[in-house]
């Protein structure tokens, strides 16, 4: 499964999310793989694609950061698979 997460980092924090991030790496369990990420230009969020098995999975990678990040998270699909989806409807 495919999870579009938007981090937004606490007022001020950026800083040390990314000086963890240095010193402890993403903090992911093995089954949940990062994807890709864009970070605003304000530094205050972070939009990343993380692929889990579930979003119970994904959990406990948020646990890690949740004393420094706020999350929102939708589970996503690619445009490729929404394409098929509706031409196999049509």
């Amino acid at each position: 499964m495919l999870f579009m997460v938007i981090e937004h980092f606490e007022d001020g924090r950026a800083a040390e999310v990314y000086r963890r991030f240095r010193e402890r790496g993403r903090m992911a369990p093995d089954d949940v793989r990062y994807v890709a990420s864009w970070v605003d230009t304000d530094f205050r969020r972070c939009f990343q694609v993380m692929e889990a098995p579930s979003r119970a999975s994904l959990q406990a990678w948020m646990d890690a950061w949740s004393d420094l990040v706020r999350f929102d998270v939708a589970e996503v699909r690619t445009s490729a698979q929404a394409a098929a989806i509706m031409d196999a409807d049509a």
